[in-house]
């Protein structure tokens, strides 16, 4: 069983910058694929990006592709969301997520985190 906890959200001018973390315990991390969903009021929840067990590889929805970045630490057991030039449709809740690759990339990952929200004004 592996537990997730984000942390990092937060208010946020549009422009700016916000970096996400979710530590992970339980399981064997490394092992793990991680992604990052996002949910806004009224949405479902969309994938936003996911990297691989080794960090070779990274998959990222067209809306974020060149302001988000997500990395990981396997050492530190955490996974990282680095999000530029944010704009105020980015505002949501954000949620770590773990898993193999196809699942985490498909969106019915193994393990949700409770998400922390990420508001950007104007």
């Amino acid at each position: 069983q592996v537990q997730l906890v984000e942390s990092g959200g937060g208010l946020v001018q549009a422009g700016g910058s916000l970096r996400l973390s979710c530590a992970a315990s339980g399981g064997t991390f490394s092992s793990y694929s991680m992604g990052w969903f996002r949910q806004a009021p009224g949405n479902e929840r969309e994938f936003v990006t996911a990297i691989s067990w080794n960090g070779y590889t990274t998959k990222s929805a067209d809306s974020v592709k060149g302001r988000f970045t997500i990395s990981r630490d396997n050492a530190k057991k955490s996974v990282y969301l680095q999000m530029d030039s944010l704009k105020l449709e980015d505002t949501a809740v954000y949620y770590c997520a773990a898993g193999g690759w196809s699942r985490v990339v498909g969106g019915t990952p193994d393990y949700w985190g409770q998400g922390t929200q990420v508001t950007v004004s104007s």
